[in-house]
């Protein structure tokens, strides 16, 4: 055990930290609230370990710089799926900042280490912070709880005359009176379980953050890692069996992608070609889906057979590695189909959040095949873990940087800018129009794109388009996000950004005056439509 860091300190500030949470998070929308709960447990942990006199490994401290960058994420973004994936990413470094706290060892780990320790630390943390169930006590010279003993006991004989005291003054004076009854509000019965629900859970955070902090001072060193020594799963596979699997996997590739290479990257002209004549979704989505599958199911499959399989001579090991590289060029042709295909459908029917996601997903899985290869062809295979878990941060970190709500503003305006008119010859026909009502409904986050949209299109003198853009932003901000009062812990840059564009630029004469309901109706050119979009995909 660290010394000087008791279990019964480490709760008492938890459970300040717990409350601290409550105060920040509950029933209130995620803002600057994350970043300064984030500042919070480092900041308490740093001067804890400092107080035990233990230093973080510099391997450690280096976390520290994504752990700040996803921070601040909820200050400036609002896309939700942005939002998460940074919470989970600041989640999964702080537990792995914890791990790794004294011995820096986090670059070295597996994945069964990074599954088997992130699932293990609060359980273990737990085990820390059990008492000796026996065996003398030493005599406490410094802070504990049970100093805390003589306080309580006074509070309770002091009850009875604080309220008698209280009572006299509150009838002397009205507003006192008025104060008391705000301040102690929370005692009212209908708030009982209320307060009772998050007393609760601040406990259990409490209990939690203090096992992360016992594991980061007393089991962080420079302990044994899994399957660095000694394999952590026996290599049963034979290398025959190996190589006979990955040869055959490579022969149904090679075949895949000779037998339909022109289909792949024929784009339009493929949709003519087909017997059945394909639509545009059709083509994109018929075969999309599927190949992103096949290409994550063999990174799997490639993972899994360098882990069981025997290499016992160099000219095996050479061979496997030769069947790897293979396997991950025939994977990166058929991810590039993918990705085309892709491409195709959002120039056709423009980018939507469902298709963007992909989108920046299949860049960083291409990147991570890539390293992969690089990685066999260097035998650094337990760099793979490393490799996956740096592939999710930059995945992750992408789409914060690329403001995914902005992004599908821009590229649909570009699309109508550019004149853009694919269609197929089925029924299923899609002319070049702007789905303004589908980009009402994005966060704050596109609100700057579309101003910059509007004003371009208002000095063009596209009357068309910037009606539909003033539509959008109308629907947006009376309709989707309507005004509200919300407190400093969800304070976000993007929306005040937005709020003080909106503000701007109805001021403005020349402004198109768009009439909404409460029904979120809009009326334009006579019509009533509505101001939700039915268009998600």
């Amino acid at each position: 055990m660290a010394k000087h860091v008791r279990p019964q300190y480490l709760i008492l500030v938890s459970l300040v930290l717990g409350w601290i949470f409550d105060l920040l998070f509950w029933k209130k929308q995620i803002g600057i609230s994350l970043p300064i709960f984030t500042v919070l447990i480092v900041i308490v942990g740093l001067w804890l370990a400092s107080r035990a006199r233990l230093t973080p490994a510099r391997n450690a401290v280096w976390l520290l710089v994504p752990i700040a960058f996803f921070a601040l994420v909820p200050i400036f973004r609002l896309e939700p799926f942005t939002r998460f994936t940074s919470a989970v990413v600041i989640f999964l470094l702080l537990a792995v900042f914890a791990l790794s706290f004294l011995g820096g060892q986090w670059p070295r780990y597996g994945f069964a280490d990074y599954v088997a320790k992130i699932l293990g630390l609060v359980p273990n943390g737990l085990g820390l912070l059990r008492q000796p169930a026996g065996g003398p006590r030493k005599k406490e010279t410094g802070f504990s709880l049970r100093s805390l003993a003589p306080v309580g006991r006074g509070l309770l004989l002091a009850l009875p005359l604080l309220w008698f005291l209280a009572v006299l003054l509150a009838s002397a004076d009205p507003s006192f009176a008025d104060w008391l009854n705000s301040v102690f509000a929370f005692l009212r019965i209908d708030n009982a379980a209320e307060y009772l629900l998050r007393g609760f859970y601040i406990l259990i955070l409490a209990y939690i953050l203090a096992a992360v902090y016992m594991v980061a001072f007393n089991k962080s060193r420079k302990e044994p890692l899994l399957g660095y020594e000694k394999p952590l799963i026996a290599r049963a596979l034979g290398f025959g069996e190996a190589a006979t699997m990955l040869t055959s996997v490579n022969l149904l590739f090679a075949a895949f992608v000779v037998f339909q290479f022109n289909y792949f990257f024929g784009g339009t002209a493929n949709i003519m070609k087909t017997p059945t004549f394909l639509t545009y979704s059709e083509y994109a989505v018929r075969g999309f889906w599927e190949l992103l599958v096949v290409s994550i199911t063999s990174l799997v499959f490639f993972v899994a057979m360098s882990t069981i399989s025997k290499r016992e001579t160099g000219q095996k090991q050479r061979w496997f590695s030769g069947l790897g590289i293979t396997l991950f060029a025939l994977v990166a042709v058929i991810l590039t189909s993918a990705f085309e295909r892709l491409l195709l459908y959002e120039r056709v029917y423009g980018f939507t959040r469902l298709r963007t996601y992909p989108h920046v997903f299949m860049i960083w899985l291409g990147v991570l095949l890539l390293v992969i290869v690089i990685l066999e062809a260097l035998g650094r295979r337990r760099a793979f873990a490393l490799a996956t878990a740096a592939a999710v941060v930059g995945f992750t970190a992408t789409l914060a940087v690329i403001n995914v709500d902005g992004m599908i503003v821009r590229e649909n305006i570009n699309l109508i800018r550019a004149g853009q008119d694919f269609q197929s010859s089925s029924p299923d026909r899609w002319t070049t129009a702007l789905d303004y009502a589908y980009l009402g409904t994005l966060s704050d986050d596109a609100v700057p794109s579309l101003v910059d949209a509007y004003e371009m299109a208002s000095a063009e003198g596209a009357a068309q388009l910037s009606e539909q853009i003033a539509t959008a932003l109308t629907c947006h901000f009376e309709v989707i996000e309507k005004p509200s009062d919300l407190s400093w812990q969800s304070w976000n840059l993007s929306r005040q950004t937005a709020s003080n564009l909106w503000k701007e630029l109805k001021a403005e004469p020349e402004f198109l005056v768009i009439e909404t309901t409460e029904q979120g109706t809009y009326f334009l050119g006579g019509e009533e439509s509505s101001c939700y979009s039915l268009f998600w995909d």
